[in-house]
């Protein structure tokens, strides 16, 4: 692991920080890319994820407060903190914010349709993540539960045990390569299927399921206990939000695909 990439002294510059805006940066490259493939000026895709971006954050921390609300209750203070400044915030949050804040630059443009676009960020998101989760690794967050596998990690900066509680010489599954790795799997396979997709929304539909699936597994594999729990610890907030979107991708492919002829037809026009 390596928190700091650059140490200034009061102002250092974390690897976190640097990957996620690498990732941040990537994802809407590679999100303009495609769209310009479905007509889509880059430079209109770029505003598009400048919104996304602004949204998103503030949907991470949202969720974050949600998730950790006694804490921050007790301590309203900490909201204006350079810790909560710092953190990441909650990613489902950041997704949901990023959605909503899409849905209203789009609504605005009568040039673009929400599917199209949809289609064109799905596998952008997911290399971001790939990306960020190497971020995540790097700082020692998010962390794994204990475990005796070969390939476990064992994490030593007292750095990052002050700055986000991440366990000490402790053999961890190394939950961030988890889902990075998962991640990339899901990039390449949205990428894939990018250009041979039957109708606008299909691949994000493809992401919202993946996507779910996925997460919902690799957070057995996870050990950090303050991300929020449900159902007196059953299930974490992250699972139960996995539980919503994976049938919410079901549903919206197959209604979708069922409607799809209209669409075609209409895109030029359409403002869905």
């Amino acid at each position: 692991m390596l928190p700091k990439l650059v140490d200034l002294g009061p102002l250092p510059i974390h690897t976190y920080g640097a990957l996620l805006a690498l990732a941040l940066l990537t994802a809407i490259w590679f999100a303009a890319r495609l769209a310009e493939q479905d007509g889509v000026s880059r430079s209109l895709t770029w505003d598009l994820g400048f919104v996304v971006v602004i949204s998103g954050i503030i949907g991470a921390k949202l969720l974050l407060v949600i998730v950790e609300w006694d804490y921050y209750r007790a301590n309203p203070g900490r909201l204006f903190s350079m810790e909560f400044l710092q953190a990441g915030g909650v990613y489902y949050g950041g997704f949901i914010g990023a959605v909503l804040g899409g849905f209203w630059f789009i609504r605005r443009h009568p040039s673009l349709s929400f599917w199209r676009m949809a289609d064109a960020a799905a596998p952008a998101v997911a290399l971001g993540q790939a990306i960020g989760r190497l971020g995540c690794f790097s700082a020692g967050c998010d962390y794994g539960c204990p475990t005796s596998v070969p390939w476990a990690v064992t994490f030593t900066s007292e750095y990052a045990h002050r700055m986000v509680g991440t366990p000490l010489n402790v053999p961890l599954h190394p939950y961030q390569l988890y889902e990075s790795g998962g991640a990339f799997i899901l990039f390449l396979a949205l990428w894939w299927g990018f250009r041979r997709r039957n109708f606008f929304g299909q691949i994000f539909c493809f992401y919202l399921m993946g996507y779910g699936t996925l997460r919902f597994f690799l957070e057995f594999f996870r050990g950090d206990i303050d991300r929020g729990f449900v159902f007196g610890g059953l299930l974490s907030t992250s699972q139960l939000i996995s539980l919503l979107i994976v049938p919410a991708g079901l549903v919206s492919y197959v209604w979708l695909r069922r409607h799809y002829e209209r669409l075609n037809r209409g895109v030029e026009n359409s403002r869905f």
